[in-house]
């Protein structure tokens, strides 16, 4: 027995490196002659379908695995479903687990049902027709399992349907219905429904208090947050344990409330890595950039490793500050503990290295990744527009779109303003009708932002009054502020005293629009209309804001 401990620990390291069908072949020969396939337990199939990734070969290599099962019964499908980490999977055990007429159990379907709740987009109801066909629909178990699989896969009616018609709702359906609406954008429905499980006198427990607190984050409502935290956590009913801390600090933080977000985390006992990293991507979110490389160093101090969130978080600061210095030393840390660079972690990287200047190590990085997705794509086609490479820009698009990946609205945002830097009107203008029509993308307002600038810059002033003229929104400053400028470029005077007009109007006190409209005037050398402004502005007390720069010192941005 000893020995075929070690074949199938072999085989299980050969999986994890070989996925090609012959390779799944030449493994499957190897199980059939040393005699694996008669093990009593199931502990070698289970690693090897954790081991594999989701792939078309997975499908292939698992039916081979199959046929080695000479004794199939309900206990080992269950194991090897509960081993699955795909919904495509664990439908394939249960499909040979029925072709070998292997009856389900009321765990089966729970087991299959978790995972269509770790995906999204995934439709799970050809699995609730085998659960209604075996007489498990109004099982308690399985009803707690169909409604957080409904509701991830977006069928949020269907789970509340599920609910509603299961005769026992226990402190599990109920958590499940409210983690359901906060996953799908619905966290009013989620208070909603905590009011009503606390008044049928249903057992709160940590879970709930958590999922509750994501709800009271997304809608902003601190009190609610508080009231939650004074109940259940200061009142001993739920222990303040590194979920709980978590979840506290992720709803003070979305509810601008960072000092009680850093009072849980000083509170907590022993800080594990989600605890820093919910730190770390707080402090980001209230643009406080500083403190989030502080909390990232502290963390590493502390002998807390960094997971892929906290390296994109603390990335993501050193972007804003344009902490070059500060993004290296976090590059060089994921190159030295050999950290493998995914999608996110690698986006990261390219969207630091462009925003600091470093147009060309953004391409080394982009160009090293063998997975990218459309952030990856979106994060060097902005970084070539903002460095004025509008035609790299417009050639990695290109590639973008022949790879297969779909453009989205901030993919557009860089090309548009690619072109608007290079001057290219007229592919602009085929761009935006692209979006529009193709991608079926509805235009924000930073999309008429880059059309009217790039209209702007290139001379087409009525063109550009025209976008906002038909905008469906109200124009915002900024939109407006393009325009102001083009028509000082090209003397514009008239136009322009119009458009100081609705900025002064649109931002009363804010002293940048007054100083606009005095300076067109003072170049159209109409010296009275000039004072008139500074005399308004003088009028309605309106200061200037004073300017600063940043400087790094010692390896920290410092502002002057």
């Amino acid at each position: 027995m000893l020995a075929l401990s070690h074949w199938s620990n072999t085989l299980v390291s050969l999986f994890n490196k070989h996925q090609t069908l012959e390779q799944c072949k030449q493994i499957q020969s190897v199980i059939v002659t040393s005699g694996l396939y008669s093990l009593p337990d199931t502990l070698f199939l289970t690693k090897l379908l954790q081991w594999m990734p989701f792939s078309q070969n997975q499908n292939t290599c698992l039916l081979l695995l199959f046929n080695t099962i000479h004794t199939p019964n309900t206990r080992l499908f269950n194991k090897i479903i509960a081993a699955s980490s795909h919904p495509h999977t664990s439908l394939l055990c249960y499909a040979k687990m029925r072709q070998k007429c292997v009856q389900p159990d009321k765990h089966t379907f729970p087991l299959l049902l978790k995972t269509f709740s770790k995906s999204i987009g995934h439709d799970p109801f050809m699995l609730y027709a085998q659960i209604f066909k075996h007489g498990f629909d109004h099982d308690l178990f399985v009803s707690n399992a169909l409604i957080p699989a409904f509701a991830s896969s977006g069928f949020m009616e269907s789970a509340r349907q599920v609910f509603d018609e299961s005769p026992f709702k226990d402190t599990v359906a109920w958590t499940a219905l409210i983690n359901g609406f906060v996953k799908n954008d619905c966290p009013g429905e989620a208070l909603k429904c905590f009011v009503t499980m606390r008044s049928m006198g249903t057992r709160v427990d940590a879970v709930t208090v958590a999922s509750i607190l994501r709800a009271a984050a997304l809608v902003g409502d601190a009190n609610f947050g508080k009231w939650v935290h004074g109940f259940y956590v200061e009142a001993g009913r739920v222990r303040l344990d590194g979920y709980i801390c978590s979840a506290l600090m992720d709803m003070y933080f979305k509810c601008c409330h960072c000092d009680d977000a850093c009072k849980v985390f000083n509170e907590m006992p022993y800080r594990d890595v989600v605890c820093w990293t919910v730190l770390v991507a707080g402090y980001v979110q209230s643009d406080k950039f500083q403190d989030a490389l502080r909390a990232f160093w502290n963390m590493l101090l502390d002998n807390v490793v960094p997971n892929d969130f906290t390296l994109s978080s603390v990335l993501s600061a050193c972007a804003h500050m344009g902490a070059l210095d500060q993004g290296r030393l976090v590059h060089q840390y994921i190159e030295c503990n050999k950290i493998n660079l995914n999608v996110a972690l690698g986006t990261a990287l390219v969207d630091m290295y462009a925003k600091c200047g470093c147009i060309n190590e953004a391409l080394r990085v982009f160009e090293s990744l063998p997975v990218k997705n459309v952030y990856t794509w979106t994060a060097i086609i902005n970084g070539l527009a903002v460095h004025g490479d509008a035609l790299g820009a417009l050639n990695i698009f290109s590639c973008m779109l022949k790879s297969g990946i779909q453009p989205n609205e901030v993919t557009f945002v860089g090309v548009l303003g690619a072109c608007s830097h290079g001057g290219f009107v007229e592919e602009g203008k085929r761009l935006f009708e692209l979006m529009r029509h193709a991608y079926h993308l509805k235009p924000e307002m930073d999309h008429y932002g880059c059309m009217v600038d790039m209209l702007g810059r290139a001379g087409y002033l009525e063109d550009a009054k025209q976008i906002i003229d038909n905008m469906p929104m109200k124009p915002s400053p900024g939109v407006l502020g393009a325009l102001f400028g083009a028509c000082m470029v090209h003397k514009a005077f008239e136009m322009g005293e119009h458009i100081g007009n609705l900025l002064v109007n649109q931002q009363p006190n804010h002293s940048g629009s007054y100083a606009l409209l005095a300076n067109l005037y003072k170049m159209s050398q109409n010296w009275e209309a000039a004072a008139q402004v500074r005399k308004l502005m003088k009028g309605l007390r309106v200061e200037k804001t004073p300017g600063y720069s940043w400087i790094e010192v010692d390896g920290f941005n410092s502002q002057i």
